[in-house]
């Protein structure tokens, strides 16, 4: 599964900028002026994104590689589709704050 680094890192400038958007959402520390993303909890939420939409795909296909990578490309056009939303939350966190784990 590809990491949210490998999709800054292959992505143009508006993936990139979603992509620093996504690990804004998920500060270290909240309270401060400028805080710092928490970039492995951002990691593991892209990632748990990518498999709830990986687990919605339908029709399922044979080819497990090809339901990866459509949901991988999915989870980057959400990002892509919050990006320019000012006071979004990353929709992993806000399903916790209603289920905590």
């Amino acid at each position: 599964m590809i990491s949210l680094h490998d999709v800054y890192e292959q992505g143009n400038e508006a993936v990139k900028e979603a992509v620093l958007a996504f690990g804004a959402r998920h500060p270290i520390e909240p309270a401060t002026a400028n805080p710092e993303p928490d970039w492995k909890r951002a990691e593991k939420h892209f990632t748990h994104l990518i498999e709830v939409i990986m687990g919605a795909a339908a029709p399922v296909q044979a080819d497990v590689t090809a339901t990866v990578r459509r949901a991988e490309n999915e989870t980057v056009q959400l990002l892509l589709a919050l990006r320019p939303l000012p006071d979004y939350r990353c929709p992993i966190c806000v399903k916790q704050s209603w289920y905590p784990l």
